[in-house]
């Protein structure tokens, strides 16, 4: 398994030329043997994924999520009673900005099952089993994988998401198909995530299927875009 997942991880950061490598994601009801516990809770739930993307692998606990009352809610977390006071106060907040209705809200996908722990790490030095693999990279990257997907025959059919960002794991976890979301401007400022880039959400067990046709798809873009660029200079050419 190790091997399939250092392969998988190169093998899709090359692929796609990512700046940071997919990021493995499980929920376990115990902490898999040798990986600690993340040092310090995050401000966000999403500044997890930019730990593992740096290199770190490790697992949190429900109270490392308490900080962040909307990423707790979409991985499934029961909240204390101040947690969930502070969540209904922020939720009332962004209802007052116009930036959600209370109509949203259930709307919003919510990881099914008791939280214990969730575990992350970058793919190619995963030691377990991801549930779902996140992929940061640019509309481009995420083009070529959702054709990937699509071919794989994953594909999501649902529309890109948005608020909140966190959402997308479970969306891809309940689905069993990938997810991509443009991300908030919570997990924009939390992240540090570009202008031009977005996240696409893929199940583990799937990941095996996509990079073998994210290998087919990226040659045959390259074929294309050649093909198209000579074409458009034939055609600027030949003015009517």
């Amino acid at each position: 398994m190790k091997n399939e997942l250092m392969t998988q991880g190169t093998q899709i950061q090359e692929l796609l030329g990512l700046k940071l490598p997919a990021v493995a994601i499980a929920f376990r009801d115990t902490p898999p043997a040798g990986i600690p516990r993340v040092a310090s809770p995050t401000a966000a739930g999403c500044g997890y994924w930019k730990l593992a993307a740096e290199g770190q692998a490790f697992y949190t606990e429900a109270s490392d999520h308490y900080t962040c009352p909307v990423g707790a809610h979409t991985h499934g977390i029961d909240l204390p009673p101040q947690v969930a006071t502070e969540l209904n106060g922020l939720v009332q907040t962004m209802v007052g900005m116009q930036y959600l209705t209370m109509a949203d809200i259930p709307m919003i996908p919510r990881r099914q099952g008791t939280f214990h722990v969730s575990v992350y790490a970058p793919l190619a030095q995963a030691t377990f089993t991801p549930d779902v693999v996140l992929v940061r990279g640019t509309v481009k990257q995420l083009m070529l994988l959702a054709e990937a997907a699509q071919a794989a025959g994953i594909a999501g059919g649902g529309a890109t998401m948005g608020r909140p960002t966190c959402a997308v794991l479970p969306e891809s976890l309940q689905s069993d198909t990938t997810a991509t979301s443009f991300g908030c401007i919570g997990n924009r400022v939390y992240t540090g995530l570009g202008d031009d880039e977005g996240y696409y959400a893929i199940p583990g067990a799937k990941m095996a299927a996509v990079v073998q046709k994210l290998a087919i798809i990226t040659e045959a873009n390259r074929q294309l875009e050649a093909f198209h660029q000579a074409r458009a200079r034939t055609v600027s050419q030949n003015p009517r």
